[in-house]
């Protein structure tokens, strides 16, 4: 008999094909995340559940659920929303899928990079609504891009492909603040503390969730920006105190943010979306058919593995 397997939101159709071929699959049709009804009913009715963001299995529902399910292979490369902790306690399995996210990703936090100084997002809304009165040379003079000093928050496979692209596509000066000490980058890169990656002319933030990171960008680390600093987030979103953000933004602090993510997603405050010196996306870091079908090949061969007595390649 084939494992069952709980699919809680609709993949790309290769992702599900390869599951069937496997699993006894049941897809959760709904694109919103699941209650806490819905996760302690994934936990006890199936032998393995494939969650994704906002699916947010923690320590209480763990601890209040008999569980029939032995592993969780998430969708995505972030976990902030399963405790792992807790799922390894209640003798649950959790993977993820890195690397198949990573360029993507960075993709995404140049194109908030070149939005946000170049004022594109303001651009567009300028035309759409049919103001644009010819081009002239003042018109909606920008930040430029090349040649500047960009400070990355997290060196790891998403920071280093960022620091790739502003070096070697817009020859920028990367310094970077990490943990752990790196060296042997392939590229020019100097490793700092926060206070100085921080007033960089553009500073991403490329760190992982989690307890670690929560707040890690509130009023004391955005007073160490500068007022022609550039804040892009595509990490997660409660890494950033938008409170605090939204306050730096409006004193003219720093001079604009480019964001991906969000601390309450999918709320975003009025006062994000009424300024036009942030460009806002939905979540888009990782949104192509190419890169999401490999995110959920590689959750599958996760599950393949975890139940053919494999370690599987992305445990946590």
């Amino acid at each position: 008999m084939k494992p069952s397997l709980l699919i809680t939101r609709p993949l790309p159709e290769a992702v599900h094909a390869a599951a069937e071929a496997r699993f006894a699959v049941t897809r959760r049709e709904s694109s919103l995340p699941m209650s806490d009804a819905e996760l302690r009913a994934a936990l006890q009715a199936h032998d393995a559940v494939l969650p994704t963001l906002g699916d947010r299995f923690t320590a209480e529902i763990f601890a209040t659920a008999p569980h029939r399910a032995r592993i969780l292979a998430n969708f995505g490369v972030g976990y902030n929303h399963i405790d792992v902790g807790a799922a390894k306690a209640a003798g649950i399995t959790v993977t993820n899928t890195p690397g198949a996210v990573t360029d993507a990703t960075a993709d995404i936090a140049l194109t908030l990079i070149l939005m946000t100084a170049r004022r594109a997002g303001e651009g567009e809304r300028l035309l759409r609504a049919g103001q644009w009165q010819g081009w002239h040379p003042v018109q909606m003079l920008g930040t430029h891009v090349s040649g500047k000093r960009v400070g990355i928050i997290g060196m790891g496979r998403i920071g280093q492909a960022i620091a790739r692209r502003c070096h070697f596509g817009f020859g920028m000066e990367v310094a970077f603040y990490n943990r752990s000490p790196l060296a042997d980058l392939g590229f020019p890169a100097r490793q700092v503390p926060l206070a100085e990656a921080l007033s960089a002319d553009f500073v991403v933030l490329a760190v992982p969730g989690g307890a670690a990171t929560h707040h890690l960008i509130g009023a004391a680390a955005l007073a160490a920006m500068t007022p022609h600093t550039i804040l892009i987030n595509i990490s997660r979103g409660d890494v950033v105190d938008e409170t605090a953000l939204i306050t730096a933004l409006q004193s003219g602090q720093i001079a604009g943010a480019g964001l991906d993510v969000y601390e309450f997603e999918p709320k975003v405050p009025d006062a994000l979306r009424a300024m036009e010196n942030v460009t806002l996306l939905p979540h888009l870091g990782t949104a192509a058919l190419e890169v999401r079908t490999a995110m959920g090949l590689m959750a599958v061969e996760n599950l393949t593995a975890f139940f053919d007595g494999r370690d599987p390649p992305n445990r946590l």
